[in-house]
């Protein structure tokens, strides 16, 4: 990288919308003439964020099979990669939704390290209104307790707390739940953004190129209760194959998404994060639940045609096998007798005990 890069970090519990942020993000850079380089995290591969931010025709590169802060120099090596391959001015990267730590274990060693070869944006965490404010009223927000100890510290560690999914809220909640937030986290910005509509995502971006207080704090952080609020997720990322007869791929993903979130609901399980994506060629409709079936939401639209590809991408308070049977049992239901299913990849798992490469104890001051 011959010039400095900019690199902006999005983090924020699953659901909050990073991915889709970032979409909106790089068309908007990329439609001001600036060169974007993006790259996805997650404990294993098969992403959905990784196929939709392809979309954007930006340089994706992803760190798969461990977060950024255990895998630190596979984070590393994705900036140099992007930086280089794109001649990024922006990288924007997503770590995974149920990391914190953030400051201490990426931000600090970034500052100190790569310096030279970066400018680096403030730690944005953004956070969903409805989860953040069953939070702020001492609530768990439908999750794990350890879980919810995770959005805590996230949002303790940030820069900057991004609300996002305003169009969601009346203009007198927003106002109300922005006051609330400034009140128990005084040291971090306070914005706002819609990706849906687009509202605050400039002045968010304003924000961020211009600042490069970042990483303000180091928070402590109790890695038992860490890893237990990542442990109770079981993990599921999967690429399949669809094939039949004139199939509408938006009636089927809409089928799927809503027997698995009222088969959810019925057996009162808590969600941290539901995503799916199919691509018929270049047209795809993508799905999303972030709680009850109630939070259900699909965008796009993939047509009609003998041939599909999915990935789906679960966040779910069961067991990996549990989980694995759930999902296999919907897909089943809404393919049976008219959709030949091929499985590419399957792999449900619970991630392991979070071990950084660095832990800085001390924030790191460059002139």
């Amino acid at each position: 990288m011959m010039n400095k890069t900019r690199l902006i970090m999005v983090g924020g519990f699953l659901g909050a919308g990073k991915t889709t942020l970032l979409y909106e993000t790089t068309k908007i850079l990329m439609k001001d003439g600036k060169r974007v380089g993006l790259i996805t995290n997650d404990q294993a591969s098969e992403l959905v964020d990784t196929a939709l931010l392809l979309q954007t025709n930006a340089k994706v590169a992803e760190v798969s099979g461990s977060c950024f802060c255990c895998n630190f120099n596979g984070f590393i090596n994705s900036i140099k990669q992007v930086g280089i391959e794109s001649q990024a001015d922006i990288i924007i990267a997503e770590p995974v939704g149920s990391c914190t730590d953030l400051s201490a274990t990426i931000m600090q060693p970034l500052k100190e390290q790569l310096n030279k070869e970066l400018i680096i944006s403030p730690l944005t965490v953004l956070a969903d209104p409805i989860r953040l404010a069953d939070i702020l009223d001492g609530r768990t927000a439908g999750l794990h307790p350890s879980a919810a100890y995770i959005f805590q510290k996230q949002l303790e560690e940030s820069d900057i707390i991004l609300i996002s999914k305003t169009d969601l809220l009346e203009n007198d909640e927003l106002e109300f739940l922005k006051e609330k937030v400034k009140l128990h986290y005084p040291n971090s910005q306070v914005l706002t953004v819609s990706s849906k509509t687009g509202d605050g995502i400039a002045e968010w971006l304003k924000f961020i190129v211009s600042s490069t207080k970042t990483g303000q704090r180091i928070v402590d952080v109790d890695y038992d209760t860490y890893a237990e609020g990542e442990a109770v997720l079981g993990w599921l990322n999967s690429s399949i194959n669809l094939k039949g007869e004139q199939v509408d791929w938006d009636t089927v993903v809409s089928n799927f998404l809503k027997e698995l979130s009222q088969k959810i609901d019925s057996l009162k399980i808590g969600v941290g994060h539901i995503k799916i994506i199919l691509e018929n060629g270049t047209k795809y409709v993508i799905g999303n639940i972030t709680g009850t079936s109630e939070t259900l939401s699909i965008r796009g639209a993939a047509g009609i045609s003998n041939e599909a590809q999915i990935i789906i991408n679960a966040r779910v308070g069961v067991n990996p096998d549990t989980l694995d049977k759930l999902v296999k049992e919907i897909l089943e239901k809404v393919t049976k007798g008219t959709i030949t299913a091929k499985i590419d990849a399957w792999k449900c798992l619970s991630p392991g005990y979070p071990n950084p490469t660095f832990r800085y104890d001390k924030v790191v001051i460059n002139e």
